[in-house]
């Protein structure tokens, strides 16, 4: 019995290899831009926020501008303040109370 080897052709995958463009997973992004959305909607109300630093301490003011590592808080009565976002605990917004009672 004679036994014929079956291999595939060589030049035939090279080929077909070829006109197949390759393509690369892309890797979803992990940034939501939350954050920028955030800071962007207090600036432009110039809604007054306090923020909470790691140690606990909280200063008021309102968001004059920010990027990547700071943001710059005006304070009325007090000097402003360029805070680095690692210190920072957390922001909130502060109640809008009525003076005029």
């Amino acid at each position: 019995m004679n036994r014929k080897l079956i291999r595939p052709n060589l030049s035939e995958i090279k080929n077909k290899m070829a006109r197949e463009p390759v393509t690369k997973k892309i890797h979803p992004s992990y940034d939501t831009h939350a954050e920028n959305y955030y800071y962007l909607k207090q600036m432009n109300k110039k809604l007054p926020v306090a923020i909470v630093f790691i140690d606990g301490e909280t200063v008021e003011g309102v968001i004059e501008w920010y990027d990547r590592n700071c943001i710059k808080l005006n304070r009325e009565k007090d000097p402003n303040l360029l805070v680095y976002k690692r210190n920072i605990k957390y922001i909130h917004k502060l109640e809008e109370t009525d003076e005029q009672s």
